[in-house]
């Protein structure tokens, strides 16, 4: 009987380390998922737009970068969603000022709140 009371402690501490090292891992990969998203925004703003509200060139550019990158890294770069990115920079210029408490799909859920009061909550 004792030694199963061992194992299952034994068993519970390592279980404790595992969820932690998960909790650790979603965090970090969120963090490096936002810090890439707000730079593809960047990059699409400084370079393609010239920092201007919004590029002469219209969506155009926008499919072509989303059929490149998505051939290139699979799914999740949509034109919708890279036009999500380009308004992540726009909003959240100051890269410190993004929560890494929340992920890509809260940031997409304010960032389609036009009014920016409602949308500065955070």
């Amino acid at each position: 009987m004792g030694d199963l009371k061992n194992i299952n402690s034994m068993l519970d501490e390592i279980k404790k380390v595992l969820a932690d090292a998960r909790g650790r891992t979603a965090v970090q990969i969120n963090m490096e998922l936002l810090t890439a998203y707000w730079n593809i925004g960047r990059i699409i703003v400084e370079h393609e737009q010239e920092s201007q509200e919004r590029a002469a060139y219209g969506k155009q550019t926008l499919r072509q970068l989303s059929k490149e990158l998505t051939k290139e890294f699979g799914k999740g770069f949509s034109v919708s969603n890279i036009q999500f990115m380009r308004r992540f920079y726009q909003n959240y210029q100051i890269q410190q000022t993004m929560s890494v408490k929340l992920s890509w799909s809260h940031y997409c859920e304010l960032l389609s709140i036009s009014d920016l009061d409602k949308r500065s909550f955070i």
